[in-house]
């Protein structure tokens, strides 16, 4: 049955880290959130972009959608994969096929949301390095429709996507999907456009969440969007800002890995002098996700064992068994056998080594496909090396030549991470928050399972 009229149209951004505390220091946020309405927002364990986010599209648990955090072993490869790109991972009902039932021939823009590609929406960008057959990776994005790629490089230059994640991640990468929001609002209006800004990450990993650079980069985001808000009233439509996650303070890595390392459950394979983790060989290793860490174990036999290894690990908290990951919405076949859950306070690394001199050649690199874990460290240049700007300009001169070049420059101490995120949020206020333009829009409490029904709402097509 379809709904009468035309949707109201939507702008959902993503605003990621963004919590009420921050609110303080986007005036231009809080104004929106004062003048229409606005309420706390639960997320999901993990609270992890790919699983928030899909969670946030399919009204459904980690459980029922297969997102059950920003990567996992895939059983069927042997492998460790992080940050794949595809839809099709992503189980469930989305909401785009949801709206078109009520409403057929509605449009959606996908802006830098994850699983983009493969997804049946109308306009697709998204991050995608070219990646040359000599091993360069320069920056690029993918778009949908194809044409859409020469028109936003020329209108706004190639997409920074070196400033997206790395060292050099800043604003300029959050402002260049702002302004290819604006192009696409004013030359290809859809009916909902999804938009993931990811500013806010950077300095609330590298420095806290209560940092005064932190809060000034609240505040640089704030300022960047208001053009955007600009352009969204005026065109009419209801504006939602929303966020995955808070990011809270800490101090403590734990070395999950080598934990298990030590009792002899995780293995390894040596290859000129550097240790790679052997997923299919080891009894038990770990997928470190921030504070949370899939612990797949080979066989039941070795639970116990694994259980053992990790017990009085200084930094865990909780160790959910089956029974465990039910009553959080994570029992999935992806799912570890064990799921580790960091103290407030902690966070895992994906370290597996027990001497640096072992480490893997792409340990000291931004290398988020090859790593079997995320690394916040890449957020940092080493600071124990007293050469590595040397060494970046060094090989930056390279690749501006044309020649094969290692940007080996990530620091092996992960102790100058401040911030993390991945478990549940102890209190509200360091927790995401879901922000409307609308006064009637949001009467208490959202959870992240309502997000869906609540778009379709606002579009007008809760008929579903």
């Amino acid at each position: 049955m379809s709904a009468p009229g035309k949707p109201t149209p939507l702008l959902v951004l993503d605003v990621v880290g963004l919590t009420p505390r921050l609110l303080a220091h986007m005036p231009r946020l809080r104004a929106l959130a004062d003048s229409g309405s606005y309420a706390p927002l639960g997320t999901v364990l993990p609270a992890v972009t790919c699983a928030a986010q899909s969670t946030f599209l399919t009204g459904a648990t980690p459980a029922e959608h297969g997102i059950v955090g920003n990567g996992w072993y895939f059983r069927e490869q042997g492998d460790v994969l992080l940050w794949r790109q595809h839809n099709g991972l992503v189980g469930g009902d989305k909401l785009w096929d949801a709206a078109r039932r009520a409403h057929p021939g509605y449009t959606v823009a996908n802006i830098c949301w994850w699983y983009a590609m493969g997804a049946d929406t109308d306009i697709t960008v998204t991050p995608r390095p070219v990646y040359y057959a000599d091993g360069r990776k320069e920056p690029d994005c993918y778009t949908r429709p194809p044409a859409l790629h020469d028109e936003l490089t020329a209108a706004h230059g190639t997409f920074p996507l070196f400033h997206f994640w790395g060292p050099g991640a800043d604003l300029v990468s959050s402002q260049w999907i702002i302004d290819a929001t604006r192009h696409i609002l004013r030359h290809h209006p859809t009916d909902l456009t999804l938009t993931y800004l990811p500013h806010l990450d950077y300095d609330l990993q590298r420095h806290g969440p209560d940092d005064p650079r932190s809060h000034a980069a609240a505040a640089a985001l704030d300022t960047a969007l208001a053009p955007l808000l600009d352009d969204a009233r005026a065109q009419g439509r209801t504006v939602v800002a929303l966020s995955e996650y808070g990011i809270t303070r800490v101090s403590r890595p734990v070395d999950i890995n080598r934990a298990l390392r030590r009792a002899g459950l995780l293995e390894v394979h040596t290859q000129d002098g550097m240790e790679y983790l052997d997923p299919g060989a080891s009894r038990a290793f770990a997928v470190a996700d921030h504070q949370l860490a899939h612990v797949y174990v080979r066989r039941a036999e070795d639970l116990a064992a694994t259980r053992a290894a990790l017990d009085g690990l200084p930094g865990l908290a909780e160790l959910l068994d089956d029974e465990g990951k039910k009553a959080h919405g994570l029992d999935h076949p992806r799912a570890g056998e064990l799921v580790a859950v960091a103290e407030p306070d902690a966070w895992f690394t994906y370290y597996y080594w027990l001497h640096d001199d072992r480490a893997p050649d792409f340990a000291r690199l931004v290398d988020i496909h090859r790593k079997p874990g995320y690394d916040p460290a890449e957020l940092f240049l080493d600071p124990v090396d007293p050469y590595v700007r040397v060494r970046a300009a060094t090989a930056l001169a390279r690749k501006k030549l044309g020649m094969r070049y290692r940007m080996a420059v990530v620091p092996l101490d992960p102790s100058p991470v401040r911030g993390s995120h991945g478990r549940l949020p102890d209190r509200d206020e360091d927790g995401p928050v879901l922000l409307c333009s609308r006064p009637d829009a949001v009467p208490g409490r959202v959870a992240a399972t309502d997000v869906k029904s609540l778009l379709l709402r606002l579009a007008g097509l809760d008929n579903t």
